[in-house]
């Protein structure tokens, strides 16, 4: 259970991690060591020099002698090979990240933190799975505390024979485990009409891949029996928004999955804890958090999130429902805005691309604002419904320029440019933004977020 002091180190951990980057290069790590020294370097350094000469600002001495969220504070030895490291168990049995590393989600700008919603730092992922402490959240009635051995799930409705199921039965069950993404619809969503989120984490961060591991639907769907005219199936959480979502029945039994694992362990309460609906490529309010039960009917219940909410309001004013399923899509990560090349030179683009349709086929990269393209590598193993990593050598001459990514999944779709997107569905709607991102460099080094 969190408490007042535990928000108050929060913030005040928070605030000094701002005040050291506002002292530090935005630029990726390691892009000029002759200039800038990357963070972890900077902040062993600033450690060091902190012990001879005590002339370092306030709000530095303060985060180096704080710890990021997720880690402890340790002494640093000047030449580690001259005395031993720390015993074992020391961190309580439970690994945490080093000292010097401290990315975190960041909150939505909204004036409540109970109907919210995280951001994950894409920037500074490092490979394609995202950790479980990163993974973006969205809530609609804050993060709920629920006990394993007193939580069920039901399956009832259009069924031979209802059924309630422990999280322990699900367990004994046969299970799976895949990698796949979750994007909120409501990713992008404020660059509909002008380009507005500050840097990639803002713009792009309701997005998160893990490897999930848990018990298909078709299991139980054998289990409890389905009848002839079962078509659709309602998913309700525990939480105090009570959240429910109709699903197609074709989906559920395709791959739908009830999830009780996420990165080789349980999923994060944030997450769902204790058991999470996933459904691959679909939009993530439909992946019920905090599963309680699953209502099998014959036909979508019309519930307030998919009715009033997660609609697309089109250009006519009449509104398509049930657009579930999450378009291709990509966005370059480095370089992208609120980021400094330190000079012209060498550079690798890197970025990451997606599809709620099967596999990234292909991702192209433009150095000129879409006039011309050439593709970019593919850095892993392209699985269904799963990010993919790219990268892209790039010698940058000074110049000004525009980034931009676009992919292309297996069905032949794809990534439209802004002006496409807005031709089809016009500027009214929220959910499901997937045109190209412009990053626009300017001849300073400075990245910035653009229309083009």
């Amino acid at each position: 259970m969190s408490t007042g002091s535990d928000s108050h180190r929060t913030d005040e951990w928070s605030a000094q991690k701002r005040a050291v980057e506002d002292r530090l290069c935005p630029c990726q790590e390691g892009m000029r060591p002759e200039v800038d020294a990357p963070r972890r370097n900077l902040l062993l350094t600033a450690g060091a020099l902190f012990g001879v000469a005590g002339f370092l600002p306030g709000s530095v001495k303060a985060a180096i002698n704080s710890a990021p969220p997720g880690a402890l504070r340790y002494n640093v030895a000047d030449d580690p090979t001259k005395e031993p490291g720390r015993p074992l168990l020391e961190d309580g049995g439970y690994g945490s990240r080093s000292q010097f590393e401290a990315e975190v989600r960041i909150k939505a700008d909204n004036p409540t933190n109970i109907t919210s919603w995280t951001f994950t730092p894409l920037s500074s992922q490092i490979g394609n799975l995202t950790p479980s402490g990163l993974h973006f959240e969205r809530h609609h009635g804050g993060i709920p505390t629920i006990d394993p051995s007193r939580h069920t799930l039901i399956v009832h409705g259009l069924v031979n024979a209802a059924k309630k199921f422990t999280v322990a039965d699900l367990k004994r069950m046969p299970s799976v485990s895949r990698k796949h993404f979750i994007e909120c619809s409501g990713n992008t969503l404020t660059e509909w009409a002008k380009p507005t989120a500050k840097n990639v984490q803002a713009s792009h961060g309701l997005l998160s891949t893990s490897e999930w591991t848990g018990v298909l639907f078709s299991t139980l769907a054998r289990e409890v029996g389905l009848k002839p005219d079962a078509q659709w199936v309602l998913g309700e959480g525990s939480d105090s928004s009570v959240m429910t979502r109709s699903i197609p029945i074709e989906k559920m039994l395709t791959d739908g999955m009830i999830v009780y694992g996420q990165n080789g362990e349980a999923i994060r309460p944030e997450q769902g804890y204790p058991l999470r609906l996933l459904l691959p490529g679909f939009e993530g309010n439909t992946q019920i958090k905090w599963l309680r039960r699953l209502q099998v009917s014959d036909r979508p219940f019309m519930t307030r999130e998919e009715t009033s909410k997660y609609s697309d309001l089109m250009p006519d004013g009449r509104a398509k429902l049930f657009t579930l399923a999450m378009d291709a899509k990509s966005v370059i990560t480095f370089p992208s805005a609120d980021m400094m090349l330190p000079k012209p030179g060498a550079y690798e683009i890197k970025g990451i691309a997606w599809t709620g349709h099967g596999r990234v086929q292909s991702i192209d990269v433009s150095t000129d604002g879409g006039r011309t393209w050439m593709p970019a590598k593919i850095e892993n193993l392209a699985e269904p419904m799963c990010t993919v990593r790219f990268s892209f050598p790039w010698v940058w001459d000074g110049t000004p320029v525009t980034l931009q990514s676009r992919c292309t999944d297996e069905t032949g779709y794809i990534q439209p440019t802004r002006q496409e997107l807005v031709k089809l569905r016009g500027l009214s709607s929220v959910y499901h933004y997937n045109a190209i991102q412009s990053w626009a460099v300017a001849s300073d080094g400075g990245v910035s977020n653009v229309h083009a």
